[in-house]
């Protein structure tokens, strides 16, 4: 090809770029950003699974894979105050509040430090009362040896836990290629230093647990100083900006987002640890492969969705209402395109994992499952983005809650009761994403349309 002609190509699609709303053009270029930076990540990951399973053995990474997860539960103690501090966040700086945007981040950092500290003291009494290899339903790894996994792994979850606040605030500035980039550095480092552990010592999951812990707080902890030095001076948290009177504020809207994500995690978190102790650790791995593996399909549309939550509550406030809904529409046509991918992924399916993970064996229905539920999880998530991004999440919450219950008993039954195994694991957890595919459509029309009432608007 010519040079003019590469010229003219790179000329079209700059015109692709700059055409629309100024949020339509900021979200497409944080898309493609996102896409080359997701990319390497993706790439990064399949890398690390053989290369960690190689450092330590198969059933020592289900451990850890399960710890993780244990661990991740956690989570829900910001009380939702994340997803709270990106929606209010969002709508100050789009109504040019930067008093109030920093009173929105500093409360948020006062109140989540506040948590961290006490849950950290809590955990340090009561660790040495737990029994983690009951826990975790192993023996491979003695007692003291796992004792210290687990506080180095909690510790350093903790840690991050406030360090992470940055990404909401990248994601309220509509900025989430930053989050994706910061996370790609964290990944690398970790890969590096795996690698240089398999060079250096014997397999240690203790090791492995320090890497994958600090690498993410030393590159947050920088990230964090250089931002709020520069782009975000003017909003950055400060003691004189501590405002009680937001407590409630960030608190009514970030307590509901909280009991999501204690439903959240208990329908997308506990699979590993439901695995474990129902057909033990062994089993894990073949999950986490399809998981890690189907999953590229549910981490390239949240690349494409992700950008829209916070456009989403910038239009809503300003009534932008054709926006939104030329938004969903676009994204519907993605999500179908993926589900031709996703169908061609588990088409070859089987002579990728002998490729990626020779030593791990994926039953092929194990496979399919996998990927009906990606499918079903996207189309909910193209109107779940909305919802939240709106903050209409009441309905959500309700629903969710009666997920959360069902959830565990549906996995046993599946699993354990009628012989799915691992694949029945899978069928309780897209039982439980019903609100999504199913209730979320209907509550964005109402929404967009001015039709919504009681709890279907609240």
């Amino acid at each position: 090809m010519s040079m003019i002609g590469k010229i003219n190509i790179f000329k079209a699609i700059q015109n692709i770029l700059n055409r629309g709303q100024e949020r339509s053009i900021r979200a497409k270029k944080h898309i493609i950003a996102s896409f080359l930076i997701k990319g390497i990540s993706i790439l990064t990951g399949f890398i690390m699974v053989p290369l960690t399973i190689g450092y330590v053995n198969k059933e020592q990474y289900g451990i850890w894979l399960t710890l993780s997860s244990v661990v991740g539960w956690f989570s829900f103690f910001d009380i939702g105050l994340g997803h709270g501090l990106r929606n209010k966040l969002s709508v100050a700086l789009a109504k040019g509040e930067m008093k109030k945007a920093k009173s929105y981040v500093s409360s948020t950092y006062a109140i989540l430090g506040i948590i961290v500290t006490v849950i950290l003291v809590l955990f340090f009494l009561i660790q040495p009362l737990l029994d983690w290899q009951a826990i975790l339903n192993t023996e491979a790894i003695n007692a003291n040896e796992l004792r210290l996994v687990a506080i180095a792994t909690f510790t350093f979850f903790c840690i991050n836990f406030i360090l992470k606040l940055i990404y909401s605030i990248f994601l309220a500035d509509q900025r989430p290629a930053n989050q994706g980039f910061f996370n790609l550095l964290s990944n690398l480092s970790a890969l590096l230093i795996i690698f240089i552990l398999t060079k250096t010592t014997q397999g240690s999951l203790y090791y492995l647990a320090l890497t994958l812990g600090l690498s993410p707080m030393v590159i947050l902890v920088f990230v964090s100083i250089y931002m709020f030095g520069g782009r975000y001076k003017v909003i950055s948290p400060s003691f004189n900006f501590i405002n009680k009177n937001q407590f409630k504020e960030l608190w009514s809207l970030g307590f509901r987002f909280f009991l999501i994500q204690i439903s959240s995690i208990v329908i997308f978190s506990t699979d590993n640890m439901i695995i474990a102790q129902l057909l033990g650790p062994a089993e894990v791995p073949a999950y986490a492969v399809a998981y890690k593996y189907f999953g590229l399909i549910t981490a390239v549309f949240a690349i494409v969705s992700t950008p829209f939550w916070s456009a989403y509550t910038e239009a809503y406030v300003k009534k932008d209402i054709g926006w939104i809904n030329s938004t969903n529409q676009k994204l519907i046509k993605v999500w179908g395109l993926l589900v031709v991918v996703s169908l061609a992924m588990l088409a070859i399916s089987p002579y990728f994992y002998r490729f990626w993970v020779p030593e791990i064996e994926v039953p092929f229905r194990l496979s399919t499952m996998m990927c009906v539920y990606v499918n079903i999880l996207g189309w909910g998530n193209i109107f779940v983005v909305f919802i939240n991004g709106v903050g209409k999440v009441q309905l959500q919450l309700v629903i969710g809650i009666v997920s959360t219950l069902i959830n565990i008993p549906l996995s046993y039954l599946f699993a354990q009761t009628l012989g799915f195994g691992v694949t029945g694991v899978i069928m309780a957890t897209i039982i439980c994403v019903a609100y999504g595919p199913i209730v979320a459509p209907l509550q964005f029309k109402k929404i967009t349309k001015g039709t919504a009432t009681g709890i279907w608007n609240r």
